[in-house]
């Protein structure tokens, strides 16, 4: 077997080939791209025997996910993406000092892949719609919290100057289209100040509002109360940065309502598609995030500890002498925490056995975010169930042990 390491950068990989004893053998500096791929299977095939399989090369690298690997996954290689953290921990046990170099650190993956296998994970490769259903996923999401962030700073700066406006978006809703156009179109307290009940009406309409008239006679109250400002000078600095912050939010806007019909029409091709949307509290947007961020490549899990273990809903004991303490997972993906954080949310207001769980766990005083991150670990270890026997969600079979005492 060969195991080789793999330090990669944006434009450039360096690459170490060792042999089972752990001498190297090779090592090369090899370009991104369709060329250096082609010189990594010309650099390795030269130590290969002639009834060698592709599968006989082991490569650390990195990271999990890019063009690169999935050529190396391709090509039958076995792959293990390791974090960071894991690499620099097995460089500090190579050089106690803590040197450093590129030389170093691709030595340290190859030796890192000979040794320790057993405990990396090996990369497997999801389908190309299972990637696609990704791509538009995340784009869709990092949108979303781009228009959050945004929303923010307008906020901050209405408060700033311009509390009245603030005021009058209790009616609406900051990011709509209706509150948006007001803003753009009267970004100062004395253009707001003389809109009149005709032209709020016609932005409420604009944007399907109910009871319209009632509505824009509060809000054009609102923006002719008295309130403290800043002088006219600074009004007209604030309203400046206000029309760009609400130019950015209506395009945003746009856009996400557009990722979400690509959203949509990806995660509807998918075969597993049924199977998530019948979860409770899962719908078409949340089901794609999580399908994205779990992938749909067969045997990735073992079973539903490691897909718990991967979501960061299972929780990690620390036991020293007679100290025993149960923590959250801290170090987790983001994006699948956050879709099943929203799932479980949903799934206690619309599913009897889900609520039953959190009331009872409730009952125990523990706490909202933490019983919802209990009611997420079990709603991933159902899932895990459904796609691995390709079945729809059963209210009956996967709260049946919660229910047989209460009916005992």
């Amino acid at each position: 077997m060969l195991f080789v390491g793999d330090d990669w950068a944006e434009d450039h990989h360096d690459v170490e080939v060792q042999d089972a004893h752990g001498r190297a053998i090779r090592a090369a500096r090899l370009l991104e791209g369709v060329d250096g791929m082609t010189r990594f299977h010309e650099l390795v095939a030269g130590f290969l025997p002639v009834d060698a399989k592709p599968s006989d090369v082991l490569v650390c690298i990195e990271t999990g996910r890019g063009s690169w690997v999935r050529a190396l996954v391709a090509a039958g290689y076995q792959v293990y993406g390791v974090n960071p953290k894991q690499a620099a921990r097995h460089r500090e046990l190579l050089s106690l000092p803590g040197a450093k170099s590129d030389k170093a650190d691709v030595y340290s993956l190859a030796d890192m892949v000979r040794t320790g296998r057993h405990q990396l994970r090996q990369v497997a490769a999801d389908s190309d719609l299972a990637e696609a259903v990704k791509v538009v996923a995340r784009a869709h999401q990092t949108l979303i919290w781009e228009r959050t962030r945004h929303t923010l700073r307008l906020r901050a700066a209405l408060r700033d100057y311009f509390p009245a406006a603030l005021v009058a978006c209790q009616v609406l809703t900051l990011t709509g289209a209706d509150a948006l156009e007001l803003l753009a179109k009267a970004p100062t307290p004395a253009a707001a100040a003389k809109l009149t009940v005709t032209q709020i009406s016609a932005a409420l309409k604009k944007a399907r509002r109910r009871d319209i008239a009632a509505k824009a006679t509060a809000i054009q109250q609102a923006l002719r109360t008295e309130h403290l400002g800043q002088a006219d000078v600074v009004a007209g600095a604030y309203a400046a940065t206000v029309r760009v912050t609400v130019a950015v939010l209506q395009t945003l806007n746009t856009e996400i309502r557009t990722l979400e019909g690509q959203v949509e029409a990806y995660f509807g091709q998918h075969p597993d598609a049924e199977v998530y949307l019948s979860q409770p509290g899962i719908g078409v947007i949340l089901g794609a995030r999580v399908l994205a961020e779990f992938g749909d490549a067969a045997g990735r899990y073992a079973d539903a500890k490691s897909r718990k273990n991967y979501a960061g809903t299972a929780p990690i004991t620390r036991q020293s002498g007679k100290s025993k303490t149960v923590h959250a997972r801290f170090i987790h993906n983001d994006r699948l925490v956050d879709a099943l954080h929203m799932q479980a949310g949903a799934a206690i207001l619309h599913d009897p056995g889900v609520r039953a769980y959190y009331d009872e766990l409730r009952r125990r005083e523990i706490g909202h975010n933490a019983a919802l991150r209990q009611v997420g670990n079990r709603l991933v270890g159902i899932l895990h169930g459904c796609l691995k026997t390709t079945s729809h969600y059963s209210q009956t079979t996967a709260w049946s042990h919660h229910t047989q005492p209460a009916a005992a």
